[in-house]
């Protein structure tokens, strides 16, 4: 255990973010994201796990990860299949978490999601059951 460390987050995580630079992008899913064969074309080829909802992984990566607000759309979601304008509850729940830090999430369409997560650096399959539970995060850097 570390001091000030949200204990979800795991030695492989911890080592995941801090090897990702600026502009890396890091997929965190719902537990129906085909995370093991998308993260195949990872650059770490594989998945990590987390058995917490998205809502608290959000919150735990984020603690650490600074967003990149250099460029448009630092944060991604899934839209919802036929109705693209949806905005799935966990997506709602977790709004306020990212206006506070002055984001408004873009969407992609389902298979294009898939596309751009499949270029991620590493996919965090996390235990949300909910659908639409997939974000992606691109990474910034911390000002001095």
């Amino acid at each position: 255990m570390l001091k000030g460390v949200e204990p979800l987050l795991s030695p492989d995580l911890l080592r995941v973010l801090a090897l990702m630079g600026h502009g890396d992008e890091i997929v965190l899913s719902d537990a129906n994201f085909p995370a093991e064969s998308v993260a195949r074309r990872t650059v770490l080829g594989k998945s990590l796990r987390m058995d917490a909802p998205s809502p608290r992984a959000l919150r735990a990566v984020l603690s650490l990860l600074p967003l990149d607000t250099h460029e448009p759309d630092p944060v991604l979601t899934m839209q919802v299949v036929g109705d693209p304008h949806a905005v799935p509850e966990v997506v709602e729940e977790i709004a306020p978490m990212f206006a506070a830090l002055g984001i408004l999430p873009a969407s992609l369409e389902r298979f294009a999601f898939y596309e751009r997560a499949g270029l991620a650096f590493a996919v965090l399959r996390c235990a949300e059951p909910r659908r639409y539970g997939n974000f992606i995060l691109r990474k910034g850097v911390l000002s001095a």
